[in-house]
Order: C-alpha cells, then sequence, then structure tokens
C-alpha cells in the first residue's frame, strides 16, 4: 500500500519540519514549500492526499491558494494554519472549500485527528444523494451540495419549513463524511428545560447540583468524533448561545461542577425553521454565533416547490407502508394541486390515514382528507383539526380492540385489522397505545 503523500506550505522552517516529523510519525510522506508559487508548481507535479498550508506567506495568501486548489485540485482536503484567535480567517476558509483549520500554537493532537479524518475522507467515496428522492432542479443542486459540504469540518447551517426533511439532510452529511464510523447526536434545543440546558449539554459531576447523584456526560460529549445536530437552534436560550459559541471556538468544554476544561472533537450542524438573520436584527439570537454556525448554508425547498417530486414521495412512502393500495388519477392530481404546508412530514401522515381508510384498492382524492387551503397562511381549519383527532380516535380504538381479542397477540391482530404487522407496530407506537 502506498504511503499518503502531503504538502505543507509555510515559510516558518520549525514548522515545516515540526510538521514534517508530526506526519512522518503517522507514517505520511511529505513535501514543504515556502511560498505560493513553489507550492502551486508541486501541486501540479504530484498527487497529494492532503495539504496544510499557512494563511500568511511571501508571495500572497493561504485564502487565494485555497480558492486555487479548489479550482484546480478538486476534491484535495486542505487544512489552514491561522493564527490564535483568528477565527474569521478561519471561517472565510471554511466557505472557499478549506477541510478545517488549525490555530497557531500547534495542537499536535488536534492536527492528528485532522489529517486522519482527512485522508479517510481522501480514501473512501460516498454516495450522498440515496436517501433524499427527488429529480427537481431545486434537488439535484441540494444533493449535489451535501456531498461537498460532507468532505469539510465547517458548520453547516441548514434552514427550511417545517416537515420538509432537515434532521434527513443532517444525517446525510454525517454519513456521507469522514465521521461516518462516529456518533450522530440529534438535539431539539426547544425540548430541553431552561434550567437543565447547560448539564444536558455539558454534563456534570457527582454532587455538583441537588440530584446530580453520578457523573454524567453531556451531549456534547456523547458526539466525540462524531457530529452534533442542533435541530431548533433558534430556541436554544441566549445564556446557553455564548457558551455554545465558545465550545465551537475553542472545541472545549468543563461539565457542570469540574474543575477543568476536556477537548472536544465535534462537528457541528444546526437547523431552524425560523428567520434567524431577523432574529440576529431583533436581539433575540447572538450575532457571532450566527455567522459561526452559518459558515455554510443549506436550504431545503418546501414539498410545493418540487413539483412531480410529490408523486415520486407518494408512492415511495406507500411502498414503505406496505400499502396495496395504490393512488387513483383525481388522487395523483389533487397531490400536485396541494399547497402542503406540513410539507414531506404532511404527506406521509396524510397517506398513512388514507391506507388505514380507503375501502377500496385504489385511494381516491377524498380519502386523502386534505386541509384546507383557502387562505395564504395554509393554516388548518379547526374541523379539520378535529376530523384528524377524530380519525386517530377510531384507529386507536379498533387496534386496541383487535389486540386484545387476539390477547395482544400482535401478529394476529394485524390479520384481524388486514394490516402488515409492520404497519400495526408503526401504528401501535405513533398513537401512543403501549
Amino acid at each position: 500500500m502506498n504511503q499518503p503523500l502531503a504538502l505543507v506550505i509555510d515559510d516558518e522552517p520549525d514548522i515545516c519540519e515540526l510538521l514534517k516529523l508530526t506526519l512522518g510519525r503517522m507514517d505520511i510522506r511529505t513535501e514543504t514549500a515556502m511560498d505560493v508559487a513553489a507550492a502551486k508548481a508541486l501541486l501540479n507535479a504530484h498527487d497529494f492526499d492532503i495539504c496544510l498550508t499557512d494563511m500568511r506567506l511571501p508571495d500572497g495568501d493561504g485564502l487565494e491558494l485555497v480558492k486555487w486548489i479548489q479550482g484546480n485540485a478538486a476534491g484535495l482536503p486542505v487544512a489552514v494554519i491561522t493564527a490564535h484567535g483568528n477565527v474569521e480567517t478561519a471561517v472565510q476558509a471554511l466557505k472557499l472549500g478549506a477541510f478545517d483549520f488549525i490555530s497557531k500554537p500547534l495542537d499536535l493532537g488536534n492536527l492528528r485527528t485532522i489529517v486522519a479524518n482527512a485522508l479517510r475522507v481522501r480514501a473512501t467515496g460516498t454516495d450522498s444523494g440515496s436517501k433524499l428522492l427527488g429529480e427537481s432542479e431545486s434537488m439535484r443542486e441540494l444533493r449535489d451540495m451535501i456531498a461537498n459540504v460532507a468532505q469539510s469540518q465547517a458548520p453547516v447551517h441548514i434552514s427550511g419549513e417545517s416537515g420538509t426533511g432537515k434532521e434527513l439532510v443532517a444525517r446525510m452529511i454525517h454519513d456521507s463524511g469522514p465521521r461516518a464510523e462516529g456518533p450522530f447526536v440529534p438535539v431539539n434545543c426547544g425540548a430541553i428545560p431552561a434550567d437543565l440546558v447547560e448539564s444536558e449539554f455539558f454534563g456534570h459531576r457527582k454532587g455538583s447540583f441537588t440530584g446530580a447523584v453520578n457523573d454524567k456526560a453531556g451531549l456534547i460529549q456523547c458526539a466525540v468524533d462524531g457530529t452534533l445536530f442542533l435541530d431548533e437552534i433558534a430556541d436554544l436560550p441566549l445564556s446557553m448561545q455564548v457558551k455554545l459559541l465558545r465550545v465551537i471556538q475553542e472545541k472545549k468544554v468543563r461539565p457542570v461542577g469540574a474543575a477543568r476544561e476536556e477537548s472536544v472533537d465535534i462537528r457541528v450542524l444546526s437547523a431552524t425553521h425560523k428567520n434567524l438573520s431577523q432574529m440576529v436584527t431583533d436581539g433575540e439570537f447572538r450575532e457571532d454565533l450566527y455567522y459561526r454556525i452559518n459558515v455554510i448554508e443549506l436550504h431545503v425547498p418546501a414539498l410545493r416547490e418540487r413539483g412531480d417530486d410529490i408523486l415520486l414521495l407518494a408512492e415511495h412512502i406507500l411502498h414503505r407502508l406496505q400499502a396495496s393500495a395504490s393512488l387513483d388519477d383525481g388522487a395523483r392530481d389533487a397531490l400536485l394541486r396541494y399547497a402542503f404546508p406540513g410539507n414531506v412530514r404532511e404527506l406521509e401522515n396524510m397517506l398513512e390515514r388514507a391506507v388505514t381508510l380507503c375501502t377500496g384498492g385504489a385511494i381516491a382524492a377524498d380519502d386523502l382528507h386534505m386541509r384546507r387551503t383557502g387562505d395564504a397562511s395554509g393554516t388548518q381549519p379547526a374541523l379539520a383539526g378535529k376530523l384528524g383527532e377524530q380519525v386517530e380516535d377510531v384507529q386507536r380504538q379498533a387496534i386496541v380492540e383487535a389486540l386484545e381479542k387476539t390477547r395482544y397477540n400482535k401478529t394476529a391482530a394485524a390479520k384481524l385489522l388486514g394490516l402488515s404487522f409492520r404497519q400495526l407496530r408503526y401504528r401501535i407506537k405513533k398513537l401512543g397505545i403501549e
């Protein structure tokens, strides 16, 4: 097996020597360059596996070189070396396509982690679009962007309406990148009580507060070597936003009651359906955190903007539900005309209900029980809400009766209801029967 080949670009001989020795211990061959011109000549002459470059060079800067590499050596992971505390430069480099950044004075442990991740990306191909269905132009562009950002370590913010699949996008970024073998930890920032936020994120030591009977690792520590996905980050309290900013910048965390900080190697992805930019203007979200998490932004389009993708998704959902019924022409037309204020999540619920209630082999438009869309807001009328509740009540009663008749034999109950075992199990969980 051939040794990986690295290019180190720095005008300080001591730094070049230190990096060469460190990479050598990782069984990596190294070429060095002291300026942009020499670096470009080497890049044209060799097929490198990773590039480490300083930001300040005698005949140019690292940002220009990063941009040049993206156009002339696409796919080469580039890690930039920045002065301590120069976060703005690091963020700019990440936006231009850099893989990650290292601050001076160099932390060799962090360096080795970054290099190992970069080599893993270089060595493995990815299929980042296999789970994101759709042939519309907006979805093809989204899949391409996911493939690109997955190889980086830059923070990514995912925007889009509720129900569009933002967590799916985050999981795909994780699964397609060098941290795929590490944990993916999703966190709903709005679901954590305000008085427990710090303990949940950072963990705590035994005896640090009333009720802390044992040491507990926080969500951040659980995501080490993997990805922390902060869903609905707009709901994070302002006091916690300050502490999260430090974690992202310094990659260190101090559990509640601990005397020392701990280093954490995580990638941060975030999402919200709210307008973060407007929240910054209104003083409801910290500007410095906004720019730190929004290095790269991906927008997930609303379902109504995706044309025939609606029918493609509908067929996929019906297949997943193992439904014998199919959509008739009226139902297909109705789906294409509907605004879907609840997006993909609403489509899933709509089809699940239709499969349960339709009496024939085909799902008609009336079986879909669509919301009225007379107003632009797409809000659900009270009558529609009550109908949905009534449908769930009928389902719940029918399932409970079937379970009681079969002495809670789910296989027999599913047969009695005319459902597959998988369908029954899904409905039991959703309706909270057990």
